[in-house]
C-alpha cells in the first residue's frame, strides 16, 4: 500500500509541476501579447518617446538661458541709455 500511495503522490507532484510549468508558459505568452498590443497602441497614439522629450527639455533649457541672458543685456542697455 505504501508503494502505491508513494506512486500516487509522485504522480500528483509531477502533475502539479507540469501544471505550474504550463501556467508559467501561458503567463509569458499573455505578457508578450499584452506588451505588443500596448506598444502598438502607444505607437498609434503618436506619443513622444523618452529621447524626444529629453531633447525638447534640453532645447527649452537652452532657450530659457538665452532669454535670461538677453533680458540682462536689454536691462543693461536701458540703464546705460536712461
Amino acid at each position: 500500500m505504501t508503494q502505491s500511495s508513494n506512486r500516487i503522490f509522485d504522480e500528483i507532484a509531477r502533475l502539479a509541476t507540469d501544471a505550474a510549468g504550463a501556467a508559467q508558459g501561458v503567463r509569458r505568452e499573455i505578457e508578450t501579447v499584452v506588451k505588443a498590443q500596448i506598444e502598438r497602441l502607444i505607437k498609434d497614439m503618436d506619443i513622444a518617446t523618452r529621447e524626444e522629450v529629453e531633447v525638447l527639455r534640453e532645447m527649452v533649457t537652452a532657450a530659457r538661458e538665452e532669454n535670461e541672458r538677453l533680458e540682462a543685456r536689454i536691462k543693461a542697455l536701458e540703464e546705460k541709455r536712461g
